[in-house]
């Protein structure tokens, strides 16, 4: 692994795991083995890694998630909701870390600040309320989806989607242990 990348892994774990704040260069160094100056060689500084870090995670969740509704097939819209449902709760495994570094408020707070942070977490919310509203505009034309305002009902649905999350990102509840219900939930809300 280049040291670069290392950096990158090692500042991804101690952000999700301390915070931005907590975190101090001088532990992502002993981590990786790279000196200080190597790190702000790469990195002029901790917010532009962790903005680095938040590109990253942004990139890769839109290719994801583009790469999923153009290779996928439906029924219907509501079993392409079903089914995203079930695909954005799979993303805590693979990229648990950057789920818990999204899930804290530091970066929220440097959002206010600094319009790139801002536009990062807003590409990433807006893909994942896109593709919910995409699928909920095909089960309107399809009929398995009532007559419901797509982007709000979207948003509230990934709402309840990253809530759960959140539960199983923090470790407080098993997000697949409430699947089901989810489930019936959101079809009770989009009939």
């Amino acid at each position: 692994m280049k040291k670069k990348e290392a950096i990158l892994k090692a500042a991804t774990h101690l952000f999700s795991i301390k915070g931005f704040k907590e975190t101090h260069m001088s532990e992502i160094s002993a981590m990786t083995g790279a000196a200080e100056g190597t790190i702000f060689y790469h990195f002029t500084s901790k917010e532009k890694l962790f903005l680095t870090i938040l590109k990253n995670f942004k990139e890769n969740i839109v290719f994801e998630f583009n790469h999923y509704k153009t290779d996928k097939k439906f029924k219907s819209g509501l079993a392409m909701v079903e089914d995203i449902i079930k695909f954005y709760l799979h993303f805590d495994g693979p990229m648990g870390e950057c789920f818990l570094l999204l899930h804290r408020h530091e970066a929220y707070v440097l959002a206010q600040t600094n319009a790139e942070c801002r536009e990062h977490l807003e590409t990433i919310y807006n893909c994942f309320v896109d593709i919910f509203e995409h699928a909920i505009i095909i089960g309107q034309k399809d009929g398995s989806i009532g007559n419901v305002s797509a982007k709000k009902t979207a948003m509230i649905i990934f709402a309840m989607v990253d809530a759960l999350m959140r539960f199983n990102t923090f470790g407080l509840y098993d997000a697949g242990s409430l699947y089901n219900e989810l489930i019936m939930a959101c079809k009770k809300i989009l009939s």
